[in-house]
């Protein structure tokens, strides 16, 4: 998502709660086994056929069998096909209504992304209607192109490990991070947002898929292609404007990997309540390119020109700037994942 200018803040983690329980933990050790001992758990898998050129589809096929030997004893299992952009959404939240325990992202980060968007519903977390302790969790099964979000966690692009992971049930907390406009709607992220250059390689690398996880570089390389860079003020913790002179990329991760494995943000932890934002200054692309190796290793933050920051923060362009491109991000602590 390509933003010219942002403020980020961090709000208090519990500003939001999937649970219709506001005011509880959520269960960290539930067991799909265990658990048909009260109830047979509702999983709900939202399933991205076109993901990384058609071969989620191919993958999920193999992999339906399996799934349901291993966990159809315990678990219902609703298997449910996005047919275009944005249905993953409004599947989530139909699934979350109807009372999943869990809805389990099957692609990349592009469905992973959607599924996380599907949790709230004009800016609220989406709740089971007249019920007072229910809560759905996240799970995901990586089968996309670049899965930069499970690397977080150390997660393969092994969908038989994610089925185990999703039998063990275990819930852990974990953050999202919100960006909102002047009009305030609010876009949710998972992993890592970015503006200007990062973001329009972004663009540029779902036209290259075919090129597995290349796709990434070719797109910066493409987007380096009548870029500018420009100059920006930044307010970090309230204190004074500061010019960034030339900044080529702003990202703010919540977790540490994007591009296919760059560990753009490599000191992000998605459970800390923090964003960490790292800023990269008049990069050419022949730079990107002799640097490459540090970005996909986290070393780029020792770079002159790349600056790091945990905090709060604040972003303007310097000069005249359109208002409509003002967005604000701050990070909330809303629901569980299965780990």
């Amino acid at each position: 998502m390509a933003l010219g200018m942002a403020a980020v803040a961090m709000a208090k983690p519990s500003s939001f709660s999937i649970s219709a329980d506001r005011s509880s933990s959520l269960d960290l050790s539930s067991d799909c086994a265990t658990s048909n001992a009260r109830s047979m758990r509702n999983l709900v898998f939202v399933v991205n056929p076109r993901g990384a050129n058609g071969r989620t589809g191919k993958e999920w096929k193999k992999l339906l069998p399996y799934l349901t030997t291993r966990l159809g004893n315990h678990c219902n299992i609703c298997e449910s096909i996005t047919s275009g952009p944005s249905h993953a959404e409004d599947l989530t939240r139909e699934a979350i209504r109807d009372g999943a325990d869990a809805v389990i992202a099957v692609g990349g980060d592009g469905t992973l992304h959607e599924v996380v968007n599907g949790f709230f519903s004009e800016g609220h977390p989406v709740e089971l209607e007249h019920q007072s302790r229910h809560s759905t969790a996240l799970g995901l099964i990586p089968l996309g192109t670049g899965s930069d979000f499970a690397r977080t966690f150390g997660w393969k692009n092994d969908p038989y490990e994610a089925i185990e992971r999703i039998a063990r049930g275990f819930r852990s907390r974990i953050d999202v991070g919100v960006i909102t406009g002047t009009n305030g709607n609010q876009h949710f992220f998972i992993n890592v947002a970015d503006i200007h250059l990062s973001a329009k390689a972004g663009y540029f690398a779902s036209k290259y898929k075919r090129f597995g996880n290349l796709c990434y570089v070719i797109g910066a390389l493409r987007a380096f292609i009548g870029h500018n860079n420009q100059d920006l003020k930044i307010k970090f913790n309230g204190g004074e404007w500061e010019v960034f002179q030339k900044i080529t990329a702003i990202c703010i991760g919540n977790a540490k990997f994007f591009g296919g494995g760059m560990k753009i943000t490599p000191t992000a932890d998605p459970s800390s309540g923090e964003l960490e934002v790292v800023i990269l200054q008049d990069f050419k692309w022949y730079d990107f390119v002799f640097k490459l190796h540090k970005l996909y290793r986290g070393s780029h933050l020792s770079e002159e020109t790349v600056h790091s920051k945990r905090s709060l923060i604040q972003f303007s362009e310097k000069g005249n700037f359109p208002s409509c491109f003002i967005v604000s991000a701050c990070c909330i602590n809303p629901f569980a994942i299965l780990l």
